[in-house]
């Protein structure tokens, strides 16, 4: 329906003749905008009602296991669920240490909830088919479980800043909330969300349109392609000082796979923008001290640089 709708505002109401740069720009754009909205809010109205059965104390209670790895999977699998950027995940994630979940835990929890989302995994299942969704959530998932199993052996919480353990969590009370109750949460949950990443998508399709238009195949197969060693790498530094929530960097990768860059490239580059973001350093320096921030950033980009030349090899 999407694509019927496009084409005829591109090539009947707009009168633009196929096979341009400029067609292809436009009905790449007018295609995937109502799509991903669409998506978006049916996607986070149902996460949103799953939520509402996820207070914060039961969460806690989820991640205190007695052995710390199963901690690190429950922390990585809990992520998918929570708000889209690292920003909105810090309170918690400060509320969780001083809780007494383990630091590594809590890592690993930081490092799942702005790198994998449930709109970002129904978008790529929508427009790459399963494979691609179940690849990024498993990669994401490694990545974290990894990362905050590895800070956690190191044994640094010392390094954590003072005034964390100092904070009191005003965690909510175990309600039993009416259906009515439940859909007014996610109706208002959906405006807040869609409200937040709007723009983001817009401006994420924007570009992928002028990539999917205007980039020639030559360029990027050249710098990014599947014959350069350092491919993964070049999209990991790329990808470092952009900011953007996981939706936002959809239409990006859609443009970027469309134009020869191999799975693992493009997903190191979506993790890097999500889960590496300089806004993000900054965020984290005001809890974190240097070297534990540094510790956390070189485990984060190990690992998403792992995992990308990994399923290039796999795909």
């Amino acid at each position: 329906m999407f694509k019927i709708i496009a084409d005829y505002l591109t090539y009947q109401l707009l009168r633009l003749p196929p096979g341009r740069h400029l067609s292809e720009a436009i009905n790449f754009f007018l295609y995937d905008v109502p799509k991903i909205y669409f998506l978006l809010l049916i996607i986070v109205f149902f996460v949103a009602l799953v939520r509402t059965f996820l207070p914060p104390e039961r969460i806690r209670k989820l991640l205190s296991h007695e052995k710390e790895f199963l901690g690190n999977v429950s922390a990585a699998a809990l992520g998918i669920f929570t708000p889209f950027c690292t920003c909105s995940a810090i309170p918690l994630f400060i509320g969780m240490l001083e809780s007494g979940v383990p630091l590594g835990v809590t890592m690993s929890f930081l490092v799942s909830s702005p790198t994998i989302n449930e709109v970002a995994l129904i978008l790529l299942w929508g427009l790459f088919g399963w494979k691609v969704a179940v690849t990024y959530i498993l990669s994401g998932m490694l990545i974290a479980i990894f990362s905050g199993f590895v800070i956690g052996r190191l044994k640094m919480e010392k390094e954590v800043e003072s005034f964390v353990f100092n904070i009191r969590p005003m965690w909510e009370k175990e309600e039993r909330m009416t259906w009515r109750a439940r859909f007014e949460y996610a109706i208002e949950y959906v405006m807040e969300i869609f409200s937040q990443v709007w723009l983001y998508v817009l401006i994420g399709v924007a570009v992928g349109a002028l990539i999917h238009g205007y980039v020639p195949v030559e360029f990027v197969t050249k710098y990014a392609g599947n014959q350069n060693p350092f491919a993964v790498l070049i999209a990991v530094i790329i990808g470092v000082p952009l900011y953007s929530n996981a939706a936002g960097t959809i239409p990006i990768v859609q443009a970027l796979m469309e134009k020869g860059l191999a799975l693992g490239t493009t997903l190191a580059f979506m993790m890097a923008v999500t889960a590496l973001s300089l806004p993000e350093f900054i965020i984290l320096r005001k809890v974190l001290k240097p070297k534990l921030l540094l510790t956390f950033f070189g485990s984060v980009a190990l690992g998403i640089i792992i995992i990308g030349y990994l399923f290039n090899f796999i795909f």
